[in-house]
């Protein structure tokens, strides 16, 4: 970790780590509520988050199972966005979906589990009707489910309706261009006014039935930074009652992708007065803006601010493998274990992933972890 931050750098994050956060759809009281229950409906869950919360993150072995997975039903997409790895991948595809069954074991098994996350790296829709009945089978032992789609293909088969019907708390939705010549020259592959109705209709559906689900949510980068304002002004032309900035770009661990990422990556170049007065015009068009920026999020020396990842979650791929987390999201760059072919639990319990945890425990950091970690100051 011999990067040092420029101290201008080092304010300008500081001051991005005070913008306001996206909270859960529609609200935190709404996402506690389900929380509970989901503890109510199991015992045996609510013992395991009691071990869970009693550990704080200060042993590498663990007596409790995660309370959170990313579990990936597809790796392949129908975009070739230019920020994404997919664009890499032989005819935009990684591995096999994951068998609904599959996910049955998997949730069966994880009987601590109160949060899944159900999307990786591609379009989840791809999968047609299963992906909607595993939102079903999570939502009906409480779990909550968030997804992130392009919105591409909703209007297919009614996948807009059965999107909000299976249950699903929270849906994501990609929006990186406010106007056609933008978002088709970043997300390769799209139909800019496809898009656009599917989302108008998917938040027509939700204000029909009386309730929140969507965020339209916004990667930044140089191709699209000059359109800040008018990106909040199309999330109310499109039905959206949150607009998510993220000022992040991934990686995946993969260093030809962070050198290609780093050349668009427009975080360190942030007017933080500029993002609060977006927050403003929010309000006055009825969208509540927010900011996601995980830079610096991390640090070493105490465990309560150590990555909270290994502690309490994995990402488990479309094949069946482990990764730490949805920032590497490819366990062809990092696995631990062998595959959950067998169930999760001898990976969560393993000697592989105690050994990742008590790394971040001892501030031996994994070099595929380091760029969510605080680098030293400069003098």
């Amino acid at each position: 970790m011999s990067e040092t931050l420029d101290p201008a750098v080092r304010e300008l994050r500081r001051r991005l780590r005070e913008l306001p956060a996206p909270e859960p759809v529609p609200d935190e009281a709404t996402y506690r509520a389900e929380r509970e229950l989901a503890l109510a409906a199991s015992p045996r869950r609510r013992e395991n988050f009691e071990r869970y919360q009693a550990s704080k993150r200060r042993h590498a072995e663990l007596d409790y199972l995660p309370i959170k997975l990313d579990i990936e039903n597809v790796s392949r997409c129908n975009f070739r966005c230019t920020m994404c790895v997919v664009s890499d991948w032989d005819k935009g595809q990684r591995a096999v979906d994951l068998p609904v069954d599959s996910f049955k074991s998997l949730i069966d098994e994880q009987y601590g589990l109160l949060e899944i996350k159900l999307q990786g790296i591609g379009e989840p829709t791809l999968q047609r009707d299963p992906y909607f009945e595993m939102i079903r089978y999570a939502r009906a032992q409480h779990i909550w489910v968030r997804t992130t789609t392009n919105a591409s293909l909703l209007h297919l088969n009614d996948n807009y309706r059965k999107l909000i019907d299976s249950g699903v708390n929270e849906v994501q939705i990609s929006i990186d261009g406010a106007d056609k010549e933008t978002f088709e020259k970043i997300r390769r592959g799209s139909v800019f006014e496809r898009v656009a109705e599917n989302c108008k209709t998917i938040n027509a559906y939700c204000r029909e039935k009386g309730i929140s689900r969507t965020k339209m949510w916004t990667v930044v980068q140089a191709g699209n930074q000059h359109q800040l304002p008018e990106f909040v002004d199309f999330a109310q032309e499109l039905g959206f009652e949150t607009q998510v900035f993220s000022l992040n770009l991934s990686d995946w661990g993969i260093s030809e992708w962070n050198e290609r990422n780093d050349l668009v990556n427009v975080q360190d170049h942030m007017d933080v007065d500029r993002l609060l007065e977006l927050v403003e015009r929010g309000k006055e068009r009825g969208v509540r803006v927010r900011f996601w920026n995980v830079n610096e999020k991390y640090s070493l020396g105490s465990p309560e601010t150590l990555c909270p990842w290994p502690f309490e979650r994995a990402y488990i791929a479309s094949d069946q493998r482990v990764s730490p987390c949805c920032y590497l999201g490819n366990p062809d760059v990092y696995e631990i274990g062998d595959g959950i072919q067998e169930g999760f639990n001898p990976i969560w319990n393993g000697e592989a992933f105690e050994d990742f945890r008590q790394a971040h425990l001892d501030g031996r950091i994994p070099d595929v972890c380091r760029g969510c970690y605080a680098k030293p100051e400069s003098n």
